[in-house]
């Protein structure tokens, strides 16, 4: 068994998935002292071989507007006018880039040379206050002196940087103006009164300055808005934010969910969404070549559950293969890789297989598989709790159930802490099911045509004889039981039939019964002893002269019942399917 990781690492999440937003308090939780009587409950659990569900099974919610509650429509109406509102105000757009390094030393040099004077004459006036008590009163006038000097040094910067503004709007008259305020400057007013004429020929020096400026300003504003086109819009998962896209009420409802109809809080959400996928460049990731046969294995797509949503399969014990492990995390630039990958995968498989219609599949089960998953300690750690953060954040309500399968004991422990913190709409999405319950657990959700070989379904690539369309049966044999299968064959027919047995130790045997009385019995597989390591799917085949049926027998001489599924088809002489 791999190193037992503690019960806080399970709680960070091994797999990659498209995970529900889980308090930040979980982290602190874990290693709370009741972990240790967690552990040992959940370890009862999986010693029985039981499944654990959530409370409350998740029963997903229409996106027919027509169906949402009085309140919950009128958070879709405001969510809505919130949208509108932000793409008009470019909320949507990146942020243009920072001024390079260079620009930067060159304005604040720039602003260190006009605050120069102003700071000079600050010290200047500091001697002369100190004095000030010393001398008589008539003296005081000294100071009054100073004040103009001081308000003539700073008006003309800041007349200079306004006729600077009305210079780019293309304004002249106001650039004229400006040297005017600095030619005031050397006048010195000797009295009183020369100081207040001064001050008040200055202010009126600068008054049409500010008022060309302020004009300048105005048109300035006013064009874009007279220019201004609408604003771009804006897609997410091909579907349009605004419009009379029927999918676009689909993806709206599903930030709002997540929030729980707080409309602010689902405007936040969609909107860093919207720039994080700019940022991470989704469109081009979508076309890259990322070429990463080695994870085939890991994490696929695969068939759909009993309710139409495709099936994400996660199978970390894959990375076992050391070889497979270092081209995934071997270093930094291969961890960024398969973060890559790993988002382009899920992109992909939203745009193929979800439609957004409002009475469409618009969410997909996941099946995480923990059977020889690593340990958490290891090189990938960093780079899935990167992952999950990102797909909890960006890809919300994307999870209509999420099964985990052969969960060990201490995940189990792990789970019960986290659950508490996890809100009772993410709890009621999540099954755990030990080794012994895995195949029956994820048959109650998937259709055992539709589950891969290696969970326990008969789905197999490339098979010659049968389909998903082919419906499968399944059976319990109880303890010290026997069970017949009877398959009707017609004349001149072939008949091919394939059976499974879930953990076997049963024998089975097989034979052809014809309608006609007194034909004798053919026997087309002899009665033996299947032991559990045989091959997980038995078939055969017989060609029929006659009508007749063919019977399958399976004896399950064990203490225990046995999950038992098998599916037959009859061609006809040609080779066709009847």
């Amino acid at each position: 068994m791999a190193e037992e990781p503690q019960p806080q690492a399970a709680a960070a999440a091994t797999e990659v998935v498209v995970a529900e937003k889980a308090p930040a308090e979980v982290e602190k939780k874990a290693e709370e002292p009741a972990a240790e009587a967690e552990a040992e409950e959940a370890a009862a659990v999986a010693d029985d071989g039981g499944a654990v569900e959530a409370t409350g099974s998740f029963k997903e919610e229409s996106n027919l507007v027509a169906d949402l509650p009085d309140p919950e429509k009128k958070a879709l109406d405001e969510f809505k006018e919130l949208i509108v509102a932000a793409l008009a105000a470019g909320e949507f757009n990146l942020p243009p880039p920072p001024p390079p390094p260079k620009a930067k030393t060159e304005a604040a040099a720039e602003e260190t040379k006009t605050e120069a004077p102003a700071k000079e004459e600050a010290k200047a006036e500091e001697p002369a206050k100190a004095e000030e008590p010393a001398k008589e009163e008539p003296k005081v006038e000294e100071p009054a002196k100073e004040e103009p000097k001081a308000e003539a040094a700073a008006e003309p910067a800041a007349e200079e940087a306004k006729a600077e503004v009305a210079a780019e709007a293309a304004a002249e008259e106001p650039a004229k103006e400006a040297p005017k305020a600095e030619e005031a400057k050397p006048a010195e007013p000797k009295t009183e009164d020369e100081a207040v004429v001064a001050a008040e020929e200055g202010t009126k020096t600068a008054e049409p300055v500010e008022e060309a400026a302020a004009a300048a300003a105005a048109n300035t504003e006013q064009a874009p808005e007279a220019e201004a086109a609408a604003p771009e819009p804006v897609f997410i998962w091909g579907v349009p934010l605004v419009g009379d896209d029927e999918r676009t009420d689909a993806v709206l409802l599903k930030f709002l969910r997540a929030r729980e109809f707080k409309v602010k809080e689902a405007m936040a959400m969609l909107r860093s969404a919207v720039l994080w996928r700019k940022r991470f460049g989704i469109e081009s990731l979508l076309e890259a070549d990322l070429a990463f046969p080695e994870l085939e294995k890991v994490v696929f797509y695969r068939g759909a559950d009993r309710e139409g949503h495709p099936v994400c399969y996660n199978v970390y014990g894959e990375f076992q293969d050391k070889e497979v492990y270092e081209k995934a995390f071997g270093d930094e630039e291969k961890r960024e890789r398969f973060l890559k990958w790993r988002i382009q995968l899920l992109e992909r498989g939203i745009l193929s297989q979800l439609d957004f219609a409002p009475s469409g599949i618009c969410s997909m089960v996941q099946v995480t598989d923990l059977k020889n998953s690593p340990p958490m300690l290891g090189k990938h750690r960093a780079v899935t709790r990167q992952a999950v953060a990102l797909l909890q954040d960006n890809y919300p309500e994307f999870i209509a159930k999420k099964v985990f399968i052969n969960v060990p004991w201490w995940y189990l422990a792990a789970n019960k802490m986290m659950s508490p913190f996890l809100t009772q709409r993410t709890k009621s999405k999540f099954v755990f099911a030990s080794q012994a319950k895995s195949p029956e657990t994820l048959f109650r959700y998937i259709a055992p045509e539709q589950v891969p070989v290696q969970f326990g379904g008969l789905f197999k690539e490339d098979d010659p004889d049968f389909t998903t369309s082919d419906s499968v049966t399944e059976l319990t044999i109880k303890a010290s039981s026997k069970e017949a299968i009877e398959i009707p064959v017609t004349e001149n027919s072939t008949i091919v039939w394939e059976l499974r047995v879930l953990g076997w130790e049963v024998s089975h045997g097989a034979e052809f019964t014809p309608d006609a009385e007194g034909a004798y019995t053919v026997i087309v597989q002899k009665t033996r002893k299947v032991p559990a390591n045989e091959e997980p799917i038995m078939k055969g085949s017989f060609k029929a002269g006659e009508a007749g049926k063919i019977v399958l027998t399976v004896s399950n001489a064990a203490s225990k019942k046995k999950k038992l599924l098998y599916r037959s088809k009859v061609k006809s002489s040609a080779g066709e399917s009847l």
